[in-house]
């Protein structure tokens, strides 16, 4: 083992205290399996994973699934879960959350070990059978709270006039440049969904610490910011120990030497071979395979806005695109492969474009006439996303997961005030009866506004039979015009079907199809890049960001510093959220009718 692996050092420090296995203890050690969570996990393995057959244990579902392997392990009587640097959403810790329970199901102890504990790590501890603070280390549990800005005053102060069209009165996502302050309607179903929200936080943590409804307020009202002795006392973290120390203190916990076993396999073990760097960059350079060797289950990924056309890398604000074109080749592969026997849709989207909702939707309802087709929820699966959702026999759901938004929204901002403020004279020309329809300068007319809703209305209905033929019972006076519930209610009002994660839908799929654990694969579509075209894809985008001549050498600076001030302004936790929202509005750029919905909820 190379202390050069930083995922180890662990280890090495239960070591400089006492010998691993079996000393002067008496009696077999007891096996102590070492789960590190060192950065947000990803929703799916990365490239590097794909084309050198390494395991990743940097996404959601290897992680699920090692926790599942450690369940079944006889030789294993506990699980100790490191969490460091570890940025974990809601739904993440569900997953996670979950799989602990199955390892505490099968007789093992499970253990949580963090540097500091804010309200996602208090989450997934609460599965556990002790949480672990680091000496020194600091609890915050303040609750959950949300910030939306309103902008129409500033835009109009601008000299911008925001011209929306929403169908359903609870849609909202043209509310914050439309309005002063949210609609009542809006203010109902954004309330609804935090009260949601804060009922799974408050319900997870009463649960697994065994709190009342009094102990649990009094904790939160301490742990604002508390250090480790106040959050034991008040019922949230079991110990406070040195890193170092912690082997001695799983000694005394079991009575025995600790066997420690890292459950990230090593180099070796992955099969990759650096003794020649000719062929490894060989392989890094051609593109990940996507044939399946043998019966397989495949997982299709919606993972952020949805666009008309090729899916797309970072763009202005950072973040990636599903481009309908990309999904529905996608899907062509998925349903030519024999040895594929289920589809699982993992939908990470607040929407996107219209268009291309109902062509992926096509494409999905196409594919379910081969192969059973079901849906995994992920954080959101919203407007668009739900749209998509629909498509499939069966939606697994998070209790976080946020879901609906069935409503369209479109429309443009008149630029004409602004223009006047900086003396800018724009000379407008059009020809043909609408042709001025999507000018810059003015607002709508009414009689253009009135076409411009009943084409949306045309979208909405359209929606409204998708949702219907896909999610039969379902009441649309209840779940229609825009509005929002976490995944634990979607259940109750039938637009999903049941509780659980992605590794769930995967397992019980297998299942109906027959296969055997241990005796399928799980294959990612689309693929991910070869390195290759990653890099062409980088030299592409630095390229387009060189200022076209010496004139104007700092043209791209303003863009970047406003996106990097925005970011720092918003916070590294909210910038995800924030990002996928404007990349969605900004299609408005392109497409005039969007299923998008607000995505900037934030639990500090």
């Amino acid at each position: 083992m190379s202390l050069a692996d930083p995922r180890r050092w662990i280890l090495a420090a239960a070591a400089s205290i006492g010998s691993l296995v079996g000393q002067a203890g008496a009696g077999e050690p007891v096996g102590v399996g070492l789960i590190e969570i060192n950065e947000t996990p990803t929703e799916r393995p990365g490239v590097m994973s794909d084309l050198l057959g390494m395991k990743s244990h940097e996404s959601l579902r290897s992680l699920v699934d090692i926790l599942r392997v450690a369940a079944a392990d006889a030789d294993l009587k506990a699980v100790v879960v490191r969490i460091r640097d570890a940025e974990l959403g809601n739904t993440q810790v569900e997953e996670l959350g979950r799989a602990m329970d199955a390892v505490r199901a099968a007789g093992k102890k499970v253990h949580v070990f963090s540097d500091a504990y804010s309200t996602a790590e208090l989450r997934l501890g609460a599965h556990a059978d002790e949480v672990i603070l680091q000496a020194g280390g600091a609890i915050s549990f303040p609750g959950l709270y949300s910030e939306e800005m309103y902008l129409a005053d500033t835009l109009n102060w601008a000299g911008i006039k925001p011209d929306f069209v929403q169908v359903g009165d609870y849609k909202g996502a043209s509310e914050p440049m439309a309005r002063s302050s949210p609609s009542p309607q809006w203010e109902q179903n954004i309330s609804r969904l935090l009260d949601s929200l804060y009922a799974n936080i408050r319900g997870t943590v009463k649960q697994g610490r065994k709190l009342s409804d009094e102990q649990l307020d009094e904790a939160m009202r301490q742990a604002v910011f508390a250090d480790g002795d106040m959050a034991k006392r008040v019922g949230l973290i079991d110990a406070t120990v040195d890193l170092p120390e912690l082997n001695n203190h799983l000694r005394q916990n079991y009575g025995g030497e600790v066997a420690w076993s890292n459950l990230t396999e090593s180099d070796e073990e992955r099969g990759l071979d650096i003794s020649n760097p000719f062929s490894l960059i060989s392989k890094l350079m051609k593109p990940a395979s996507t044939t399946p060797k043998r019966e397989t289950i495949a997982v299709l990924h919606i993972d952020g806005p949805i666009v008309d056309g090729e899916s797309e890398g970072a763009g202005l604000f950072g973040g990636s695109s599903v481009g309908s074109i990309t999904i529905r080749r996608a899907i062509q592969e998925i349903e030519d492969h024999s040895r594929i026997k289920g589809v699982i849709v993992r939908i990470n989207s607040p929407g996107g474009s219209a268009v291309a909702s109902e062509i992926i939707w096509q494409g999905l309802r196409r594919l379910s006439k081969t192969k059973p087709v079901w849906v995994s929820v992920g954080s959101m699966a919203a407007s668009g996303g739900y749209y998509i959702a629909v498509a499939g026999d069966k939606i697994y759901v998070n209790p976080s997961s946020i879901v609906g938004s069935i409503g369209v929204v479109g429309g443009k901002l008149a630029m004409g005030g602004l223009y006047e403020k900086i003396k800018l004279n724009v000379v407008s020309r059009s020809r043909g009866p609408m042709g001025a329809v999507f000018g810059s300068t003015v607002p709508w007319t009414e009689s253009e506004r009135a076409f411009i809703r009943q084409r949306m209305t045309d979208t909405y209905n359209l929606f409204t039979r998708r949702v219907s033929a896909g999610r039969q019972g379902i009441v649309l006076a209840d779940t229609a015009e825009g509005r929002l519930f976490t995944g634990n209610i979607a259940v109750t009002n039938k637009m999903a079907d049941e509780v659980g994660g992605l590794n769930d839908a995967i397992t019980a799929l297998a299942s109906l199809q027959g296969l055997k654990d241990g005796g399928y694969d799980v294959m990612d579509f689309p693929p991910e890049p070869s390195i290759a075209e990653m890099l062409g894809g980088l030299f592409g985008s630095m390229a387009s960001a060189v200022p076209p001549d010496d004139d104007d050498n700092t043209a791209s600076i303003p863009a970047h510093a406003a996106v990097g001030l925005l970011r720092e302004v918003v916070g590294t936790d909210a910038w995800p959220m924030v990002r996928d929202n404007l990349s969605a509005l900004l299609q408005l750029r392109r497409e005039r009718v969007l299923l998008v919905s607000p995505r900037v909820l934030i639990v500090r």
